[in-house]
């Protein structure tokens, strides 16, 4: 088998795959690789497919847990739009300023890449729920702004509700008697 690159302190390497029935699995592979390939349902007779997980990474110079982070990732990668939203509800915004904005507001923990973030806005854009506009800048070089439309107000407040229903139901489910604690 072939061997996998040295890992980076405080860096973390997963397995992904495509499961029919599970869904898309992510493995955490230990020094051991040969056991989490015949753990993984997929026929994946190498782990080309091994990556190490770099947002664990910068957290863990940082001091936080890693594992919380991957977590906390995985929760918020879904809500990319209403995050968005969420930064223009006030004043339009060009790019960088609404990376800035989400990274500030999280203290630095959660940062949308930049691929995101543009597919993002190309996606809000074409769904009519954010238009752009080109700003006119004294200095430097012209800002693309985003402006949320009406369309998008409403689906944002209907995603923080249902975001805000998801939240009580999983706290509900946590709070169970008989959970170990």
């Amino acid at each position: 088998m072939a061997s996998l690159p040295a890992l980076r302190s405080g860096e973390r390497r997963f397995h992904t795959c495509a499961d029919r029935k599970r869904g898309v699995l992510r493995l955490p592979v230990s020094d051991e690789v040969d056991r989490v390939v015949r753990a993984c349902p997929c026929t994946a007779s190498s782990m080309r497919d091994t990556v190490p997980d770099m947002a664990d990474n910068t957290k863990a110079s940082k001091g936080a847990t890693p594992a919380s982070e991957a977590f906390a990732s995985d929760l918020l990668r879904g809500h990319t739009d209403t995050i968005v939203l969420a930064t223009l509800r006030d004043t339009d915004r060009y790019g960088y300023e609404i990376y800035k904005t989400i990274r500030d507001a999280t203290g630095g923990e959660y940062e949308i890449k930049e691929a995101t973030l543009y597919a993002t806005f190309r996606r809000l854009v074409n769904d009519g729920l954010v238009e752009a506009h080109w700003g006119d800048e004294s200095q430097g070089g012209r800002r693309k702004y985003y402006a949320i439309t009406d369309a998008g107000r409403a689906v944002f407040r209907r995603a923080v509700a249902n975001w805000s229903a998801t939240q009580r139901i999983i706290n509900t489910l946590l709070e169970l008697k008989g959970n170990p604690s």
